[in-house]
């Protein structure tokens, strides 16, 4: 049995999905059963560039309802999510976090890149097209689905257009931020409502009351345990808050505090029914081992990367900075210092 890792990105959502077959130290065989049945990518080519300091994977949140097949989740599903019918929303990748797991000791960096960051878009047919990052997925799948014989199997276009998706949204983010990509994970809006059925909710605290028709959110101020459903509406709420998306991260990094916080007070017997769950929610690339990736890291700096201004001609120059800043080794001390197990936030 592996002791608890203390590997959590706690920037958003996603990251949730990412690494939580490992953090909490799940058994070997328990391990290899689940990692061989998660659904594996193959939208980062062999021959791509790599980091030469350790391991860079792009974590992303999507904001479909679908399944990974394209399917329709069932109607009480959707109205866990409080978050429109099955077609709204789109393949936007909301949520989109950069790792970087260091070849030698020291913590990892997650870096958070705002949605809304204008960029050019990469890898869709046609050519580089103009938008906000998070739009290349979605872009990328429909430009792709357009050309595909419709006699095809639906599960099977589904998955052809994602692929495409990911393979634009690396090629985008690589490009804006001037780093290789090794790795991608990705879940959806309806595969982080499973996990946190799966878990049974989690525990946050509130620094006032809340409440957001747009999410479902209705909060009393305080500590106090949140049903899957209320966990969903948790991370998603930005409407109420002071500082809108800001917060909204916030949240969600409070979100994955808690979530450690559990994870290393009950051990493996918390992250069992995620398992079975995991394999048909989330996808990662071909060939990553996470166990070994993740293993011996003694814990993470959480960054968030500027929102650079709309009327900016290249935001890319902004973002390069701000990923050299972060990646710079930083001590125990700095950064990456543990934050409280179960922060109080807006």
């Amino acid at each position: 049995m592996h002791g608890v890792l203390r590997v959590v990105v706690r920037t958003t959502w996603i990251a949730l999905s990412a690494v939580v077959l490992v953090a909490a130290g799940v058994a070997w065989t328990t391990y290899r059963e689940v990692d061989a049945g998660i659904r594996r990518s193959t939208a980062i080519p062999t021959d791509a560039p790599r980091s030469s300091s350790g391991t860079t994977v792009l974590v992303m949140g999507l904001t479909t309802r679908r399944d990974l097949d394209g399917g329709t989740p069932p109607d009480d599903v959707l109205d866990a999510l409080h978050a429109g019918d099955v077609d709204r929303g789109g393949y936007n990748a909301n949520a989109l976090i950069v790792l970087h797991l260091p070849a030698g000791a020291g913590g990892a960096k997650a870096l958070s890149l705002p949605r809304d960051n204008n960029a050019p878009l990469l890898g869709i047919p046609g050519g580089p097209q103009r938008g906000k990052v998070k739009e290349a997925y979605g872009r990328a799948k429909a430009a792709v689905e357009r050309t595909l014989p419709t006699t095809l199997d639906p599960a099977e276009q589904e998955w052809l257009g994602r692929e495409a998706g990911r393979r634009a949204q690396v090629e985008t983010v690589q490009a804006l931020l001037g780093v290789p990509i090794d790795h991608l994970a990705e879940v959806s809006m309806v595969g982080f409502h499973h996990l946190t059925e799966a878990l049974g909710g989690i525990d946050v605290c509130l620094n006032r009351a809340t409440a957001d028709p747009h999410s479902g959110a209705d909060f009393p101020a305080g500590p106090q345990h949140l049903t899957p459903a209320q966990s969903l509406a948790f991370v998603r709420q930005r409407h109420g808050l002071p500082n809108g998306d800001l917060d909204r991260t916030r949240r969600q990094q409070a979100f994955l505090s808690a979530l450690l916080h559990r994870l290393r007070s009950e051990g493996p017997a918390a992250l069992g029914p995620v398992a079975e769950v995991a394999k048909h929610n989330v996808v990662l690339s071909e060939g990553w081992d996470v166990l070994a990736a993740v293993q011996g890291v003694p814990g993470v700096t959480f960054t968030t990367l500027p929102l650079v201004p709309e009327d900016e001609p290249d935001a890319g120059p902004a973002l390069r900075a701000a990923v050299t800043a972060a990646l710079r080794p930083s001590g125990p001390s700095g950064p990456g210092a543990a934050p409280s197990p179960i922060p109080c936030v807006d």
